[in-house]
């Protein structure tokens, strides 16, 4: 039986840009895109675990978020559940604490990111949204 892992991410807007994060060197699939978060520990509930998670990688600490949707995704090794807010403030300057790559992109353009797998039906939502405007 493959081990199933509990995920928060978050999409922090702004100024109509979403935020997305390159994994860093030395991580599980390194190299591809993703929106910042990580695993909830044992006990800890989602909301807690998206600030952890954001004071942890990004150094900042979201103060207006909203819980979005979820969705599950089955990997060789594993199967994740990943639980997405959108985020739109925050207190803190951004700072990527494990070094890795970022950019701001537009929902109103085509994602040319190679996101993770688990990511790709969230970044067609957020894209797919914009443009039914």
């Amino acid at each position: 039986m493959k081990p199933r892992l509990e995920v928060v991410a978050g999409i922090i807007w702004r100024d109509g840009e979403y935020l997305a994060v390159q994994r860093p060197e030395g991580a599980r699939m390194a190299g591809w895109w993703e929106f910042p978060g990580g695993k909830i520990e044992k006990g800890e509930i989602r909301d807690d675990a998206l600030v952890r998670e954001f004071q942890e990688e990004l150094g900042v600490t979201p103060t207006k978020f909203e819980y979005w949707c979820d969705l599950e995704h089955e990997y060789d090794e594993f199967f994740v559940c990943l639980y997405f807010y959108h985020i739109y403030s925050y207190s803190g300057s951004l700072k990527m604490m494990e070094k890795q790559q970022f950019t701001w992109v537009s929902p109103s353009c085509l994602p040319t990111l190679d996101y993770l797998p688990a990511d790709i039906a969230i970044v067609e939502a957020l894209h797919s949204r914009w443009q039914n405007t």
